[in-house]
């Protein structure tokens, strides 16, 4: 398999992420229950666009890409976002029992959203969930993509024991339909 470049391994993940998560349509795709499309359909519907991918570089993104964006199904025949869309979507995911949920989750942001999330709580926006990280280092990594970090606690057992219903993604991302300000704190920085 050919190696690609850093570069043309995120346009096609920005490209993948794009048509998969919210323009589907756009590329003649109809997403299926689990947000599965056909990877020959996605190939030609990218082409037809006049962004060829190849099997190999396809795999290799879907492989290679450092926050697992993305599937494959076992037969190698269909693929899709893990999560994170906008389009009308079933992603078929199963809820997780209130005692599986950690105790805490993080949420990366920056300054600039924090008082109206400390006032009004996560929620997802254009998207079906809000996204949580298990841990601060991938919130940190989320918030520095629009500017300096700030990364927030998110009180998740006791969210859950209230009533909340937490998903988990193919790629560890935790996803609830919106965090209340009771369960948010902002982390202290470190030293």
């Amino acid at each position: 398999m050919v190696t690609m470049d850093e570069r043309r391994l995120v346009t096609v993940s920005k490209f993948l992420s794009k048509y998969l998560r919210h323009e589907p349509e756009a590329l003649g795709l109809t997403l299926e229950p689990g947000g599965w499309v056909p990877v020959d359909a996605l190939l030609a519907g990218a082409a037809g666009k006049g962004f060829r991918i190849g099997r190999d570089e396809l795999d290799q993104v879907v492989a290679q890409n450092d926050k697992r964006r993305f599937s494959i199904d076992a037969a190698g025949t269909r693929i899709r976002a893990n999560q994170g869309h906008s389009a009308a979507v079933d992603l078929q995911l199963t809820p997780v029992p209130p005692e599986e949920v950690p105790e805490v989750l993080y949420h990366g942001t920056v300054q600039r959203f924090l008082d109206a999330i400390l006032r009004e709580g996560l929620r997802p926006m254009q998207r079906h969930h809000v996204h949580l990280s298990p841990d601060v280092e991938t919130a940190s990594k989320v918030g520095m993509r629009r500017g300096r970090p700030v990364v927030l606690t998110v009180d998740a057992r006791a969210l859950s024991q209230a009533g909340a219903m937490f998903y988990r993604s193919a790629n560890g991302v935790w996803l609830v339909d919106a965090v209340p300000p009771a369960y948010l704190r902002t982390l202290a920085p470190s030293p």
